[in-house]
């Protein structure tokens, strides 16, 4: 009988140390990618894209106007 509830218990705290060990991964993950979603993730990158496409498209206004400048000055 003692062999049985020595058994049970190794196998109760192994189990316990197991679901201890799947938390923390879980906690360590979610801390470390956060909660955002792939949508959130795709609407940064099209932001970002956005961004540097209205940037290029002022430098070239910029470079065409001193451009222009040059011409008719």
């Amino acid at each position: 009988m003692d062999e049985s509830r020595s058994h049970r218990a190794q196998m109760l705290g192994s189990l316990l140390v197991a679901i201890a060990i799947v938390a923390v991964v879980i906690v360590a993950v979610t801390a470390k990618l956060g909660p955002t979603s792939i949508a959130e993730l795709e609407a940064r990158e099209d932001s970002r894209e956005q961004r540097i496409e209205a940037n290029e498209e002022r430098r070239e206004e910029a470079r065409e106007a001193r451009e222009e400048a040059r011409e008719g000055g």
